[in-house]
């Protein structure tokens, strides 16, 4: 296995990726607690933070690729052209999440829904070939079966995966803690 150990790297450098570890810790931790309370007590504000956010990233996004099509001149013109299009739509989309979320987090959970599909017709095919590789069969079935699901029921879908994104960014506190404890030691010998 992988094993970092304190003679591996310098002592600065173990400062910094246990600092990292512990930021990581506490940021997933709280955010999981908040996300799972907001769920469960208001779960419009949930929807309202997740469109939030989704804005931000895409007028930010947005703005880079209208940069990059202005001062780029690296790429041709017609790619310049396009990422200035492709950052006006995202800036667009943007205003879009703010001003209805709820069209906004269908929309994201049809992107999921048809992404989970195509995903797992592409793993069906490409492990039906081979017999021993039938756990990866099962999850392409699984993951077709879980789009189908997610166009079906938009909404509740969108919930049931806040729900899970919260628990995930608990666990992920909690592992990047022991981590953060366990990093630069080395394993007990039996």
């Amino acid at each position: 296995g992988f094993w970092l150990f304190q003679g591996d790297i310098s002592a600065t450098a173990l400062r910094w990726l246990k600092g990292g570890l512990w930021i990581r810790a506490i940021l997933s931790l709280v955010l999981g607690i908040v996300v799972l309370v907001l769920s469960f007590n208001n779960p419009d504000a949930i929807v309202y933070t997740i469109a939030f956010l989704f804005a931000l990233y895409f007028w930010i996004v947005g703005l880079v690729r209208i940069v990059q099509g202005i001062v780029n001149n690296s790429v041709s013109g017609g790619i310049r052209a396009l990422q200035i299009i492709l950052g006006v739509l995202l800036i667009v989309a943007g205003v879009v999440a703010i001003r209805n979320p709820v069209v906004s987090l269908v929309a994201l959970a049809l992107v999921i829904g048809f992404s989970w599909i195509i995903e797992g017709v592409m793993a069906v095919i490409e492990t039906a070939k081979d017999s021993s590789q039938w756990f990866g069969t099962i999850l392409g079935v699984v993951s077709v079966v879980a789009g189908i699901i997610v166009i079906f029921l938009p909404l509740e879908s969108i919930g049931v995966l806040v729900l899970f994104t919260g628990i995930l960014l608990i666990v992920t506190g909690i592992m990047s803690a022991i981590t953060a404890i366990t990093l630069g030691k080395a394993p007990k010998r039996a």
